[in-house]
């Protein structure tokens, strides 16, 4: 099946429809996006936080941030979402035309639930016609579409220009506490690198000061460490773990499990 991500690629307007429980693979976020949840539920942990969505929740997602998601159908039902990306471009042509700006820095939750609105299930209701007939294919409709849902979202929630303008990369940030609470994300070193400010080569040379490894080594001791510490002291399961923990495969994990402690997992 063809990732959200994947999909914003060709059309920035997405109507997602799963039948099966479903964790997606895509553990960074880097636009803004829109979404309304029609059936189903949708669980997001962002490392410091974890947030429900149930049927009827609209939410803002904010751009340059790691998550992992589960997106759960009802019972004998179907998991269905429309969610709407925001990329730069769009939104600082939207700034330039409107004079829309950030007036301060934002520092909330990445994942916004938003509050209730006419508006807003009257524009989604709008979509349904041209998603479900697959017909968003003429860029000069899907502008306009974009064009009204930002509209649309400053009237109803107008402190949301404070982080859809914000513009700024990330900044420098600490190191050591990030990795220490974003290792079990399985995205790449470049990721890592532009989340804490840094070139990948800087991120490299600062990663090698502080922890003495590489980053690729450390992040198999982390989460090995962690993974030990899960079926040791909480009593779970390998099978249950490897994936939270940033491990591709079991056969993987089992192998540098095997190799660091001695014994497969499944002893401890």
């Amino acid at each position: 099946m063809t990732s959200d991500e994947d999909k914003m690629q060709l059309i920035p307007i997405v109507h997602a429809c799963y039948f099966k429980a479903s964790s997606s693979g895509e553990n960074f976020v880097p636009h803004h996006i829109f979404s309304y949840q029609l059936s189903g539920s949708m669980i997001v942990n962002d490392g410091k936080q974890v947030y429900t969505f149930e049927p009827g929740d609209f939410r803002l997602s904010k751009r340059n941030q790691l998550a992992k998601y589960l997106k759960q159908p009802p019972p004998g039902g179907e998991f269905k979402t429309v969610a709407i990306f925001f990329d730069q471009q769009t939104l600082r042509e939207f700034s330039a035309t409107y004079g829309y700006e950030a007036k301060k820095t934002y520092n909330g939750p990445g994942f916004i639930k938003l509050a209730d609105s006419q508006l807003y299930k009257d524009f989604v209701e709008s979509l349904l016609p041209y998603l479900d007939a697959d017909q968003f294919t003429d860029r000069d409709l899907l502008a306009l579409k974009l064009k009204e849902a930002l509209l649309i979202i400053l009237k109803v929630n107008p402190e949301l220009s404070d982080v859809l303008f914000d513009f700024s990369e990330p900044g420098k940030i600490d190191l050591e506490g990030f990795m220490q609470q974003n290792f079990h994300f399985k995205v790449g070193m470049h990721r890592f690198a532009y989340l804490t400010g840094r070139s990948l080569a800087s991120f490299k040379r600062d990663f090698k000061k502080i922890f003495k490894i590489s980053p690729s080594r450390w992040l198999i001791q982390r989460r090995l460490q962690e993974a030990y510490f899960q079926i040791k002291e909480k009593g779970k399961r390998p099978s249950e773990i490897y994936s939270d923990l940033g491990f591709e495969d079991f056969s993987h994990f089992t192998y540098a499990f095997r190799k660091a402690y001695g014994a497969a997992p499944t002893k401890i």
